[in-house]
């Protein structure tokens, strides 16, 4: 895409190979350099993971050169503190015309020193400024970090929504009501539902259901469920084979006493 991606005087080799890296996952190619700190890009060109992006990067002295074929240059500001002229936009407004002007021409997206971020002569070069909402405490992020998160508005549209995961059938309300009616039997024979309040907790009841809309297979496995809460509250025998089925091995280790060790 026609952007080109101008970092000023960058010095940190990691946050050079950081922006490279967010321009590789998000298809621009244009990396450009203004009087960047020699050791640093030479060292992030060595780097294992140098790219072809960061090995094709050219470099400028000056903004004005860096971005003088292009017909919209937009910088990336940390604050919106500073008084100036230019217009400031939130990254997601200013991102829009960036976006309609690749349509048809080259954009220059500027970012500024990791130490001083953007000057205002350098703003000056910019038709307007895009600036990431951050809590006020800490303004500015880490240019790497910045390049990313404006890379991945450009490219993310509204338009292309994800295909929304499929939703399971949900239950029938002839099942919600059998699972109501069985639910409430049972919390009256274990003693939660008091006869004065049975109307109202019963309403209750049915609006829980209603609120947690379980899918039909759930509300069927839920209906089982209840099923055999039902059928043990009345039968001794399932009772106590259950109990028996699941008694906790510490309970065992502890009703048979440690022998003594032998000498």
């Amino acid at each position: 895409m026609p952007l080109h991606v101008v970092l000023l005087s960058p010095r940190n080799p990691l946050n050079i190979g950081a922006a490279a890296r967010a321009m590789s996952n998000f298809g621009f190619a244009d990396l450009r350099l203004v009087n960047p700190y020699r050791s640093a890009v030479d060292e992030a060109r060595s780097g294992l993971n140098a790219g072809k992006i960061l090995r094709e990067a050219r470099e400028y002295t000056s903004l004005a050169e860096a971005v003088a074929d292009a017909a919209l240059v937009v910088g990336a500001s940390g604050t919106v503190a500073r008084a100036l002229k230019t217009p400031v936009y939130r990254l997601e407004q200013g991102a829009a015309p960036i976006r309609e002007t690749m349509a048809q021409s080259p954009v220059a997206l500027v970012f500024g020193s990791e130490k001083h971020g953007l000057s205002r002569e350098e703003i000056s070069h910019c038709h307007h400024l895009v600036h990431i909402p951050t809590r006020r405490a800490h303004d500015s992020m880490n240019l790497g970090q910045a390049v990313a998160v404006c890379l991945y508005e450009l490219v993310r549209s509204e338009a292309a929504v994800t295909t929304p995961a499929k939703r399971p059938k949900r239950a029938s309300a002839e099942t919600l009501d059998r699972m109501h009616a069985l639910l409430f039997g049972l919390l009256k024979a274990s003693g939660y539902v008091k006869p004065r309040i049975a109307v109202s907790t019963g309403e209750k009841l049915r609006r829980l259901l209603l609120r947690l809309q379980p899918g039909a297979v759930d509300a069927n496995l839920l209906l089982g469920m209840f099923r055999q809460v039902e059928l043990a509250l009345g039968r001794d025998d399932i009772r106590r084979k259950a109990l028996q089925t699941w008694t906790c091995p510490e309970e065992d280790d502890e009703a048979q006493p440690t022998q003594p060790p032998r000498d």
